[in-house]
């Protein structure tokens, strides 16, 4: 019974092989009856294959290929490429394309506009900040000025009160 059962998983297996096989390198004939031409290829090719094929029994270690016998000197094909259609009919496809296009132009002008505004705030901060310190100087200058007049004239005040303390 186990001979049997891996008789048949060895055919199904290999009968997968073959029609990937085939599948991979046939190009599919145009016309109608394409696809039960394709059939009746891949069903011949895999029934003389099959008839005297002895699989080892499950427990034997086997060392199988990561490609299929009959597509050994295939190369496989590039991985696809993403293909767009750049002028679809579709109204909607048109109308999301658009959309795409204009929300991405607000989003870069948006950033543009954000960067520049963010850039005049700093130099509008750098300036405030610029004047505050001047200002602050410019209060500490005049204070100090201030305080040096009153002091002068309140030795000029002093000086006078002596003189006239003597002439009395």
């Amino acid at each position: 019974m186990t001979q049997i059962r891996s008789l048949l998983i060895g055919t199904a297996l290999s009968a997968f092989a073959a029609t990937a096989a085939v599948a991979q390198t046939a190009q599919p004939p145009a016309g109608p009856g394409a696809q039960a031409q394709l059939q009746a290829q891949g069903a011949a090719g895999v029934a003389p294959a099959t008839q005297g094929l002895q699989v080892p029994p499950p427990s034997a270690p086997t060392m199988q290929p990561d490609v299929a016998p009959a597509a050994q000197g295939v190369q496989p094909p590039p991985p696809p490429s993403r293909l767009t259609a750049s002028g679809s009919p579709d109204p909607l496809v048109q109308k999301r394309d658009a959309d795409a296009k204009a929300n991405a132009e607000y989003r870069a002008s948006k950033q543009a506009s954000k960067a520049e505004m963010k850039a005049q705030q700093k130099a509008a901060k750098d300036q405030y900040k610029a004047q505050v310190r001047g200002a602050k100087l410019n209060q500490k200058a005049d204070k100090q000025t201030a305080n040096n007049s009153m002091k002068m004239e309140m030795e000029g005040q002093a000086a006078q009160a002596d003189g006239a303390d003597v002439k009395h």
